[in-house]
């Protein structure tokens, strides 16, 4: 039989092995559309070079699989002004309960632990991810002696229609990475927690500093807190703190670890004392909070939407000051000034204005004259609403123009 003669009804089924067939036979036209499946491929066969150009598109492309520095993931991190890039307050001191000076980032102590907060120039410069701001905590009078309910805190509120995608109080609750620089004073075991305002447990997980005054990149995970959801709206949902010091009501019991508990005790054993001494430092930046059970590099904002982010829950007039001098002038006639805020904030926030301003003579009792409910009154109770305020500054009969400034507190 000559060879061109046979046919494929000759050929006994599955007689041409591979052996058989030799190295380019095959060609694209031999090879039927749609018979080549993904399990007839091998791991990393696709190269780049195999890709047409524009051929990926975001349909493809499945939430967080693409990581990288200059590469947007989607504004995952669920922490505001993470990089310590805003600080419209100016350092703060004599702090106890009160929001330090990088923005949304709070102080809590109990004890007799009182800081100055501010924020920390040179940063983690020298670290590949460069973080040239941070959040120093200065440490001015000392808890050397922890009693049982002594506590100091750093915090920042999460609130809760930013978080619906955790899917809090359902069995699908997602985990959650905490990402984040610190240097310490204090080698040795240091705690870090999450409380959910809604459930009203708290989830906490250790660090160790390995070495004292040396920046150190920190990850730890938190599971989904299932029983309880997340309300959706301008409240609190989920409180991040840094712990700096605990008594034993907080250090006496067992660690239950990665669970949400309501037992105090167990909250944080053997978290080391950074509130003992004049000379503590306690530096934090590069915080970061995301779904997922690892950590992504950090999403590097703008310092415009930085700061339009921390403007919701907080906004002054004289950006980065403390709050003393006056930076708006008005003429001496009376005016009726209406001042929109720069972002709809949080909610109708508390408005006052600055303590410097000397009156001009023939001016009365105030340097200006608020709006309140229907009634012109001295002093700071100025008619707010998340997007404007109003203010009334009265005829003088100096020609001297009144000088003040402002600020609109609206913080959870």
């Amino acid at each position: 039989m000559a060879i061109d003669t046979l046919g494929a009804n000759a050929l006994a089924s599955n007689s041409v092995t591979s052996a058989k067939i030799a190295d380019g036979a095959v060609v694209a036209a031999d090879v039927a559309d749609g018979s080549v499946t993904t399990a007839k491929l091998a791991a990393d066969a696709v190269t780049a070079a195999k890709l047409a150009d524009n051929a990926v598109v975001s349909a493809n492309l499945s939430a967080g699989t693409i990581e990288g520095s200059g590469v947007n993931l989607g504004r995952r991190n669920l922490l505001i002004n993470g990089a310590m890039q805003v600080q419209q307050r100016g350092d703060q001191t004599g702090l106890t309960d009160a929001y330090t000076g990088v923005d949304r980032f709070k102080f809590l102590s109990n004890g007799g632990s009182v800081v100055t907060g501010k924020q920390g120039g040179a940063g983690v410069s020298t670290i590949a991810n460069g973080f040239p701001k941070s959040l120093h905590i200065q440490v001015t009078t000392a808890d050397t002696s922890v009693a049982a309910g002594d506590y100091a805190l750093v915090r920042q509120f999460i609130e809760g229609r930013n978080l619906q995608h955790l899917k809090y109080g359902t069995s699908s609750a997602e985990t959650v990475t905490l990402s984040f620089w610190v240097k310490s004073p204090k080698t040795g075991v240091h705690w870090v927690e999450m409380y959910s305002f809604d459930s009203s447990k708290f989830n906490s997980a250790s660090y160790t500093v390995s070495s004292a005054n040396t920046w150190e990149k920190k990850t730890v995970s938190f599971v989904g807190e299932t029983t309880a959801a997340i309300a959706d709206d301008n409240t609190t949902g989920i409180l991040v703190q840094w712990w700096l010091v605990a008594g034993s009501n907080y250090t006496g019991g067992t660690h239950p670890g990665n669970v949400w508990h309501t037992t105090h005790a167990n909250r944080v054993p053997g978290q080391v004392n950074v509130m003992d001494s004049t000379s503590n430092n306690f530096y934090l930046t590069g915080t970061q909070l995301e779904i997922g059970s690892s950590a992504t590099n950090f999403e590097h904002l703008q310092f415009t939407e930085d700061l339009q982010n921390c403007m919701r829950y907080y906004y002054q007039s004289n950006y980065g000051a403390q709050f003393t001098t006056g930076d708006l002038y008005f003429g001496r006639n009376g005016y009726v000034m209406y001042i929109s805020f720069p972002t709809n904030m949080r909610a109708n926030p508390s408005v006052t204005t600055c303590t410097d301003v000397s009156l001009p003579s023939g001016g009365g009792s105030g340097h200006y004259v608020v709006h309140g409910t229907g009634n012109y009154t001295d002093g700071a109770n100025l008619h707010s609403t998340p997007n404007q305020f109003t203010m009334y500054t009265p005829q003088r009969s100096s020609s001297q123009p009144t000088k003040t400034g402002f600020k609109a507190n609206a913080e959870l």
